[in-house]
């Protein structure tokens, strides 16, 4: 991924930026990130969840019928056991 370094920021603006940094937990960049997303709109905007996303998979829709599908036999309520 490209880097940029900003150079010349007035000092009021960089005690800004790390205090909202440190009030929402989140790193420099990540706030500086947000900031441009919303000065340049969604174009090529990175969905929030999108890394946990790549982590964790997921399922096509013929993997997910098919769990579904091998589950079913759990769904049913056996009667006599509930007595």
């Amino acid at each position: 991924m490209p880097q940029m370094t900003i150079r010349g920021i007035a000092p009021e603006t960089e005690q800004e930026i790390r205090r909202i940094a440190k009030s929402s937990h989140q790193s420099i960049n990540q706030v500086l990130k947000e900031i441009i997303h919303k000065e340049f709109g969604k174009q090529g905007r990175e969905p929030k969840a999108s890394s946990l996303r790549e982590q964790a998979g997921g399922w096509s829709k013929k993997e997910a019928a098919d769990f579904n599908l091998s589950i079913k036999s759990c769904e049913q309520i056996d009667e006599d056991m509930w007595r």
